[in-house]
C-alpha cells in the first residue's frame, strides 16, 4: 500500500480552525484541541489559572462524571491527556481510527459542558498544591522555574505555569470561569488531527460538536521582555548545586531558528556535544549537563543545565563560559556541522513516524505560521544553514548584556565568579 499523506484546513463558521493530515498506513488518530492560553496571558493574581482549568476539564460534565470521562477512553484502548505551557494549552486524545466520532464528542463535552463543581475545585486545589510541592522537592526541576523568574525580569513569561500556592488556594469558581470565558473562545481554538481519517468527515464532526461555541477572544497585549544579565542563588541544603546559565535565543518563528538548532546540538544538545564531552566525559565534573531551547512566539531562550558538587561549581561555570566564547569566536568545522545536521534531521524524521508528533506539528504550524510547513521544507532549511550562520548567531546571543546564571544548593553569589567581560 502506498503511504498517502494529505493536509487540509477548514475554518468553521464560528472561527474554529480544523487542520488534518490523512495518513492511510496507520490505524490510529491523534486529535488535539489547542488554545492560545497559558501563564503568559496571566498576571500575578491570576497566575496558575490556565493550568487549573486544564485539570478541571477532566472533573465532570453535565452528562459525564470524571470516571465516565476516563473510562470512555480506557474502554477503547485509547489515551487522553492535556498539558499547559506558557503560551499554549492542549487537550489531546489518541484512539483507534473507528472511534473518531466518540473522541470528538468527548472533547467537545469536556470543553463546552464541564461543571466546574465547587467541591471538585477544592479537591483540585489540594492536588495542585501537591504538584507544586513535588517540583519544589525536585531541585533539578525547580531550578528551571527559578531561572525563568530571574531571567524574564517580572515579565509574564517569568510566571510559573502551575502558579504559586497563595494564588491557587485563592481561586474561586467565579474567577476560574471569568478567565475561561475570556480566552477559550471559538476564534482562539485549533483542532488538529493526524492519522487514518477523512478531512471532510472530521470537519463535519467538529462542526456538529463544537458549533455552539462562539464569541471573540479579547485581544492580548503582549509586551517584549527586557532581559539583563544577572547572577542569582537560592541557598538550600542539597547534596548538589543545580545551575542554569542562559541567554536570549531566536523565537519559534525567527528565520534564525534553524541556526539555533545546530548551535544547541553542538553546545550541549546530545551526548557527543562539547559540554557533555568536556565536563562529564573528560573531566567527570557532573553527571547531568545539557543545553536546551525554549522558543516562544516572539522571543526565546537558550539554557545550559548542570548539576555538580559545591566545590566544583566555579570550574563548571568557567568551562561553560569558555565554550560559549569558543562558539562566538571560532567557526564550526565541516565535521561538526555535518554531525549536527544529521542529528537534527534524524530526530525530526523519526518523530514524524508518530501520529502524536504529526498532530502537534500541524497545530503549532497553524498557530505560529498560519500555514503548513512540510517535512521536506524543514530538512531543506536545516541543510541550508552554514557555519557562518551559526557563528553569527553565537555572536548575537552570547553577550555580557543578557547572559544570566541561576543556582540553588549550598552556594551563594559570593562563591561564584561570573565575569562576562573576561569570559564572553
Amino acid at each position: 500500500m502506498q503511504w498517502v499523506r494529505m493536509h487540509n484546513k477548514t475554518v468553521l463558521s464560528n472561527g474554529i480552525r480544523v487542520i488534518s493530515e490523512e495518513i492511510n498506513r496507520v490505524r490510529s488518530i491523534s486529535i488535539g484541541l489547542w488554545v492560545q492560553s497559558g501563564s503568559r496571558y496571566e498576571d500575578s493574581l491570576s497566575n496558575g489559572t490556565a493550568h487549573f482549568i486544564e485539570h478541571m476539564l477532566f472533573k465532570g460534565t453535565e452528562k459525564r462524571s470524571a470516571f465516565d470521562i476516563a473510562s470512555a477512553i480506557d474502554s477503547v484502548g485509547g489515551m487522553m491527556n492535556a498539558f499547559t505551557g506558557k503560551e499554549l494549552t492542549s487537550f489531546y486524545i489518541k484512539i483507534p481510527d473507528y472511534h473518531l466520532s466518540m473522541a470528538i464528542d468527548l472533547l467537545a463535552d469536556i470543553f463546552i459542558h464541564s461543571c466546574f463543581n465547587e467541591e471538585e475545585i477544592r479537591k483540585e486545589q489540594s492536588v495542585i498544591l501537591q504538584e507544586i510541592n513535588m517540583i519544589e522537592d525536585s531541585p533539578d526541576d525547580y531550578i528551571h522555574d527559578f531561572f525563568e523568574n530571574i531571567f524574564w525580569n517580572n515579565h509574564p513569561l517569568s510566571l510559573p505555569i502551575l502558579g504559586k500556592k497563595d494564588q491557587v488556594t485563592s481561586f474561586t469558581r467565579e474567577k476560574i470561569l471569568s478567565f475561561f470565558n475570556a480566552r477559550y473562545k471559538s476564534d482562539n481554538l485549533v483542532l488538529a488531527a493526524a492519522g487514518n481519517l477523512k478531512h471532510d468527515v472530521l470537519s463535519d464532526l467538529v462542526e456538529q460538536a463544537f458549533g455552539s461555541i462562539s464569541g471573540k477572544t479579547y485581544p492580548s497585549i503582549k509586551s517584549t521582555p527586557v532581559v539583563t544579565s544577572k547572577v542569582a542563588t537560592l541557598e538550600k541544603d542539597l547534596e548538589q548545586v543545580h545551575m542554569i546559565v542562559g541567554t536570549l535565543a531566536p523565537s519559534a518563528i525567527s528565520p534564525n531558528r534553524y541556526s539555533s538548532f545546530l548551535l544547541n546540538a553542538v553546545l550541549g544538545g546530545c551526548m557527543s556535544s562539547r559540554l557533555f564531552q568536556e565536563i562529564r566525559e573528560k573531566k567527570g565534573l557532573a553527571y547531568a549537563i545539557h543545553s536546551y531551547l525554549n522558543p516562544y512566539m516572539d522571543v526565546g531562550s537558550l539554557g545550559i543545565y548542570a548539576g555538580t558538587s559545591e566545590d566544583k561549581v566555579q570550574i563548571v561555570v568557567t568551562l561553560i563560559l569558555e565554550e560559549l566564547k569558543r562558539l562566538r569566536d571560532n567557526i564550526l568545522s565541516e565535521k561538526e556541522m555535518m554531525q549536527a545536521k544529521e542529528l537534527i534531521k534524524g530526530n525530526f524524521l523519526l518523530s514524524m513516524e508518530s501520529t502524536d508528533n504529526r498532530m502537534i506539528r500541524l497545530a503549532k504550524n497553524e498557530i505560529f505560521f498560519e500555514r503548513h510547513i512540510s517535512p521536506e521544507d524543514v530538512i531543506a532549511s536545516i541543510d541550508a544553514v552554514t557555519a557562518e550562520d551559526v557563528k553569527n548567531l553565537a555572536c548575537e546571543i552570547f553577550t555580557p548584556d543578557t547572559i544570566t546564571l541561576a543556582a540553588t544548593g549550598r552556594v551563594s553569589k559570593k562563591d561564584i565568579s561570573f565575569s562576562f567581560g573576561d569570559k564572553i
